[in-house]
């Protein structure tokens, strides 16, 4: 089993030391948990990973490997697809996507959490937020359908692996990832 870990603030109601299987997490969440790999699209984090010791494994896009000297600092994967639309380049996707592309190439079976997309206060929903490379807690949330898009890609390109998405129970399913292979389940049954 693998954890596909976003920094949604849903995700704050678990202890991520006691979810079992390979986790795969985002951006900032080496500050706080040890992932078995880190995914890091915007080249700060890669920075703030290293700075401190992230000890396992970061992905990054392919443009910026040579920046880093360390040999852990490796290319995300490529796309499963390719698409004909902006939201298909692979520069568009950001660390979340490619977290539930990267969890997808491990297991079978990927549960995800911290993927609210949603903010039910119409600002940044993000466990990170107010801090180094993070918006600040007043600035409007980020529109989630690039997000919506290219998850719902992965969920469709791999219709044989099994995701179940944790959240709080008045999260609501988007319609592109309506697919046999996807379920929900409360945060709170974890």
């Amino acid at each position: 089993m693998t954890w596909a870990i976003g920094n949604g603030e849903s995700r704050t109601q678990i202890d991520i030391n006691n979810l079992n299987g390979i986790k795969v997490g985002c951006n900032a969440i080496q500050r706080d948990y040890l992932v078995d790999c880190l995914v890091c699209v915007d080249r700060r984090m890669v920075t703030e990973a290293i700075e401190n010791n992230f000890p396992n494994k970061i992905l990054t896009r392919k443009d910026w490997i040579d920046r880093f000297k360390s040999t852990d600092v490796l290319a995300v994967p490529d796309l499963p697809y390719k698409g004909t639309e902006r939201v298909d380049e692979p520069f568009q996707w950001g660390s979340g996507p490619y977290a539930v592309l990267q969890a997808s190439l491990q297991s079978k079976k990927i549960n995800l959490i911290g993927f609210d997309l949603y903010s039910e206060t119409k600002k940044i929903n993000n466990v990170y937020k107010d801090t180094d490379n993070y918006d600040e807690s007043d600035k409007d949330a980020i529109d989630p359908r690039y997000w919506i898009h290219q998850i719902g890609k992965v969920f469709e390109c791999f219709p044989k692996k099994k995701y179940k998405i944790y959240n709080t129970s008045n999260w609501k399913l988007p319609k592109a990832w309506k697919y046999p292979n996807v379920s929900v389940d409360n945060i709170t049954s974890l």
